[in-house]
């Protein structure tokens, strides 16, 4: 599934990301980090990337190349609506180069992953926002996304998860 796709925009394809685009990837996660100012939370490495995206293939990658060269990616995975009794994807991670964006790349991805959810017959195709990021927000109003209000977001890491995992009677 590694071929180019093309896209409506001159010199813009699409692709599946390839075990040899792990340290591309990875330089994209750390952009991302550094552009929500969270780089302190980056700990993936080429070796961590490569065992969950190619070994165990727990999620997938789409790069966009724009005149071959990689600018932007988008970070999915399925997840399971249990109201619907379907699949969705959704999107961890979608980042553009500062340079390129304002061209349409992040549409034409959105847009080629809502293609994706309907040819894999998802039921949505859903993802998160920081609150700050008002250009982000903007944007996925523009593409007709509509923010979950009465659903916040809970999470367990570290040391909380460890201790939630200790938990369990075996």
């Amino acid at each position: 599934m590694n071929k180019l796709i093309d896209t409506k925009l001159e010199n813009l394809k699409l692709r599946f990301a390839k075990e040899e685009d792990t340290s591309t990837i990875l330089n994209f996660i750390k952009d991302l980090a550094e552009y929500e100012k969270l780089s302190d939370q980056v700990v993936a490495t080429e070796d961590i990337l490569k065992e969950s995206l190619f070994d165990r293939e727990v999620a997938e990658v789409i790069i966009a190349e724009y005149e071959d060269e990689a600018v932007a990616f988008a970070l999915f995975f399925h997840n399971f609506s249990t109201f619907l009794g379907k699949a969705g994807i959704y999107l961890e991670d979608l980042y553009v180069k500062p340079k390129f964006r304002g061209k349409g790349i992040g549409t034409i991805m959105l847009s080629y992953l809502a293609n994706l959810a309907q040819e894999r017959n998802c039921g949505r195709f859903e993802w998160s926002c920081l609150d700050w990021n008002e250009a982000s927000i903007n944007f996925y109003k523009e593409m007709g996304a509509v923010a979950m209000e009465d659903w916040t977001v809970y999470r367990v890491s570290g040391s909380a998860l460890d201790e939630l995992a200790q938990k369990y009677d075996r």
